[in-house]
């Protein structure tokens, strides 16, 4: 059995290639790939070679942790069916070629208790399903402030917004791009030079801006919060004084866990929070290499995804 993967043979360089699967085995399911998703965030350090060090880093790999779809086999121990549509957090079956994440493939193999049926209507916004859960993990985790604050209105800002919104809380979304600025649904969205508040209590970073601390901790109230909820590839370092005059409080929020997924699904079904409008490109398999350029590159494409309809 063989698939049709993205491969990263080294920074920057990138390729479709025929790759052999491991077998499955009875716990295992095969899934054919429907639609996978581009992060911004941890593929673009994958991309760029800027990655730090990280647990099964290294080259060639074939990335992706956001795919969507269908159970083409499963074991008798894998707890799933065939023709279950379900989303798929990566995978790890290519043998000497890595699999961080490994989810962006025409055919995977992965274990049943690794994938999660989803909702037919949601179709290709599933692959939405990781950035909701790691803003829904940020948002839920113990001792969590509400934010009012967030900054950065990409996918992950806005389904920050959307789940915060969807619990109650009233944020700001800070944003100094004008093609990123509309969108909001029950929040607002401004130019951090117009906002002049400095009492913000609980403020969520999604910029992965490293060098931005400083700026946030001059804007708390007093024992105010910041969570890092992105992913920061430069050291994080803040002035002492005035995190010291505030007792300002710093959290950082990890990616997703597994009773987040289930809560945000939970959310969507009740109609609360919505995963539309957040995906704005879409490109066949095959042009993966320019998706990837694109995803990138153009400051107009919140979210990309690939379709796999045209690989077998």
């Amino acid at each position: 059995m063989n698939t049709i993967a993205v491969v990263l043979t080294g920074p920057e360089h990138l390729e479709l290639s025929r790759l052999d699967l491991t077998p499955p085995g009875e716990e295992d399911v095969v899934v054919d790939i429907e639609w996978s998703g581009i992060s911004t965030g941890t593929e673009r350090l994958l991309y760029t070679g800027r990655m730090p060090p990280f647990p099964g880093m290294g080259y060639p790999l074939v990335p992706g942790y956001e795919s969507v779809g269908r159970v083409a086999l499963a074991g008798h121990g894998s707890g799933r069916r065939v023709g279950e549509r379900v989303f798929v957090p990566g995978a790890r079956c290519y043998g000497e070629v890595r699999g961080l994440f490994g989810g962006a493939a025409a055919r995977v193999v992965v274990p049943g208790s690794r994938v999660h049926p989803v909702d037919e209507a949601l179709g290709e916004r599933a692959v939405l399903l990781a950035l909701a859960a790691t803003a829904y993990h940020a948002l839920a985790a113990d001792g969590a402030r509400a934010p009012d604050l967030i900054v950065g209105h990409g996918v992950l800002g806005r389904l920050l917004a959307r789940i915060a919104v969807a619990r109650g809380a009233t944020p700001v979304v800070w944003e100094r791009n004008p093609q990123r600025v509309g969108g909001a649904e029950g929040y607002s969205v401004i130019d951090p030079t117009t906002d002049t508040r400095q009492d913000y209590h609980a403020i969520y970073d999604v910029s992965g801006d490293a060098g931005l601390l400083d700026t946030l901790i001059g804007r708390l109230a007093p024992q105010g919060e910041v969570t890092l909820a992105g992913f920061y590839h430069e050291p994080v370092a803040f002035s002492f004084p005035p995190a010291f005059m505030r007792e300002a409080r710093l959290r950082i929020a990890a990616e997703w866990r597994e009773p987040d997924l289930p809560a945000v699904l939970a959310l969507i079904r009740e109609g609360r929070v919505s995963l539309d409008g957040l995906i704005t490109h879409c490109y066949p398999a095959p042009d993966a290499a320019q998706a990837y350029r694109t995803a990138f590159g153009d400051p107009a494409c919140l979210k990309m995804i690939l379709d796999w309809g045209a690989c077998s």
